[in-house]
């Protein structure tokens, strides 16, 4: 059997194939040839550049170097007046690169432009309060510095930093025994923008610190008080007399003021206040009250003491708000008595005293020797005894009656009292160096009407006592007994 052999036909899609592939070859050679020859052409074009100001077109220019030197110039320029700042151009500036077949820009135009319109800054930052940006410094290090140096205007500085060590903001710091610091604060918020502004805006530290301690300047007025002038109320104020002038229509220096007139001055009032609100233990002492109570067993003017009464004591926890150093507020937090106080009772007598005595004397002291008796001595008569070596030197009525007669007696008894014992009976005190007694007062037997002496002629501290009856002197000795 022989070997048979296929023949091969022409297929028309096995022809179309072979078309698509070899004009898709040319093409894509055509494309990446012309391609290429274009970017060769557009690198070989010149460049221009499209200046922007704040997003603002002002004009092209052929080499962008050119304004850069120009804003670096002025920068520099100006660096030797504002050391202590890093100047910038107020300005952003921004390029758009653009290459043409015919190139069209003014560079003269430009430089014009800047001239007039490029400004120099420094990017600072604002103390802002109340949406008012207040002062500028130079960066919010500074800022935050002058916020913290007026508060330890007022605060210790090691108290404030304990304040910002803390971990939660509602615990309060010990800064002393009995003080706990609660918080510091200003009596506004004062807030940081970053800005750019004009380098004369920007202040030092202590320029701030200045400017929100003294504060902004308010219309105001006052009522004149006694004493005022004008050249006090102008002092008063930190006004020079034009100023104070200047307010008033009509006011001159000869202008007479009256006590209640109002005048317009100005004021000024800080930007901000410190605020410092602490918590304060304080022992209070509980004063202790007094009973009385009434007794017939005394007599009326007498009392006694039952029990003598004792302060208590109670711990109290003030919260306390300073503003500037001066407390705006004391509230109370707790109070815990931590010992009761006892009454004082005290016992007065209701007994009218009796004015009329019973003829039962008591000795005129308590104790003491007799020294000399009644009757004759150096040349005279003695009227009546002498006592003296007491411990206690209080002289005693030696019966009830009224005294009569209280004071210096000239003619040698010196200080002396008298009684009318209202039943015949009179007792006479000398030489007293003090006397507790007044004329008409109702003395009781044994009550205290002054204290022994050396008044008058006396030979050293003793009592002289004399006795009458229905006005004829007694030996007291038979009254008495030493």
């Amino acid at each position: 059997m022989g070997i048979v052999r296929s023949k091969k036909r022409y297929s028309p899609s096995h022809h179309s194939f072979w078309k698509k592939v070899v004009l898709t070859t040319t093409i894509g050679i055509g494309v990446t040839v012309g391609s290429a020859y274009a970017d060769t052409i557009e690198q070989q074009l010149p460049t221009v550049y499209h200046v922007y100001m704040d997003g603002e077109h002002i004009g092209t220019v052929d080499d962008q170097s050119m304004v850069q030197q120009y804003v670096q110039k002025q920068i520099e320029s100006k660096q030797g007046d504002y050391e202590d700042l890093s100047l910038t151009s107020g300005e952003t500036i921004t390029y758009v690169p653009e290459k043409v077949f015919r190139p069209s820009f003014d560079n003269e135009q430009i430089m014009k432009t800047l001239e007039n319109e490029l400004t120099i800054k420094v990017d600072a930052v604002g103390l802002q309060i109340d949406e008012e940006v207040i002062t500028y410094v130079e960066n919010e290090d500074k800022a935050k510095a002058v916020v913290r140096s007026i508060k330890e205007s007022y605060v210790d500085e090691d108290w404030l930093d304990k304040l910002k060590e803390r971990e939660d903001e509602e615990t309060p710091i010990q800064v002393d025994e009995d003080v706990e610091l609660i918080d510091v604060s200003l009596s506004k918020d004062v807030s940081y923008t970053s800005q750019k502004v004009a380098p004369d805006e920007v202040v030092t530290k202590d320029e701030a610190i200045s400017i929100l301690e003294q504060g902004s300047e308010t219309d105001e007025t006052y009522e004149i008080q006694e004493g005022d002038v004008l050249g006090k109320v102008a002092s008063k104020f930190d006004l020079s007399m034009d100023e104070l002038m200047s307010l008033n229509d009509g006011m001159n220096e000869d202008s007479v003021i009256q006590i209640g007139q109002t005048v317009n001055v100005k004021d000024t009032e800080p930007y901000v206040h410190v605020v410092s609100k602490k918590r304060v233990e304080e022992m209070q002492t509980i004063e202790h009250e007094t009973e009385t109570k009434k007794s017939s067993d005394l007599y009326k003017g007498e009392e006694k003491v039952l029990q003598e009464g004792q302060d208590g004591e109670k711990r109290i926890t003030y919260e306390i708000v300073n503003e500037d150093g001066q407390e705006t507020s004391k509230d109370v937090i707790t109070e815990k008595v931590t010992k009761d106080a006892e009454k004082r009772i005290v016992v007065k007598g209701t007994k009218e005293k009796p004015s009329r005595g019973t003829g039962d004397f008591v000795n005129p002291t308590r104790g003491g020797v007799l020294t000399s008796e009644q009757g004759e001595r150096w040349g005279s008569y003695h009227k009546g005894i002498d006592v003296a070596g007491v411990t206690d030197r209080s002289i005693l009525a030696v019966d009830n009656g009224t005294v009569t007669s209280t004071g210096f007696d000239s003619s040698g008894y010196g200080n002396k009292v008298v009684i009318n014992h209202n039943n015949g009976y009179k007792t006479i005190y000398a030489h007293l160096s003090s006397i507790s007694v007044d004329v008409g007062d109702t003395v009781t037997a044994g009550s205290t009407i002054g204290q022994m002496g050396t008044t008058g002629r006396s030979t050293g501290v003793h009592l002289h006592f004399e006795v009458y009856k229905d006005g004829d002197l007694q030996n007291p000795l038979q009254y008495v007994n030493y």
